[in-house]
């Protein structure tokens, strides 16, 4: 059974920083496009940060240079860290692997950035 389990979220202050975190089970995320996308309320669901198997990353332009994606292929865990954050950045954040008609979501972890 695939799982996918984000965690990291939670309340931070405009120009904060988090660093959030999805474990993978049942799979091997490394040879999984791995993403996080996320959906602000009354909003779709956007690309954040894409990890493809070529080793590339490619990062939403409201987000580059802000955000960072990384992994641990060891522990199936799949990063995003977070800097200089900003209200606008506040939604719930999914994790994503993806590969050919394999395509698995985790439930989300909510990032609320407010003073």
């Amino acid at each position: 059974q695939v799982q996918l389990v984000e965690s990291g979220g939670g309340l931070v202050q405009p120009g904060g920083s988090l660093r959030l975190s999805c474990k993978a089970s049942g799979i091997r995320i490394s040879v999984f496009v791995m993403g996080w996308y996320r959906q602000a309320p009354g909003k779709q669901r956007e690309l954040v940060a894409r990890f493809g198997t070529d080793g590339e990353t490619n990062y939403a332009h409201s987000v580059k240079g802000r955000f960072t994606m990384s992994r641990d292929n060891a522990q199936n865990i799949e990063y995003l860290q977070m800097n200089s954050l900003m209200p606008d950045d506040t939604a719930v954040y999914y994790c994503n692997a993806l590969r050919g008609l394999e395509d698995y979501w985790g439930k989300g972890t909510l990032v609320t950035v407010s003073s």
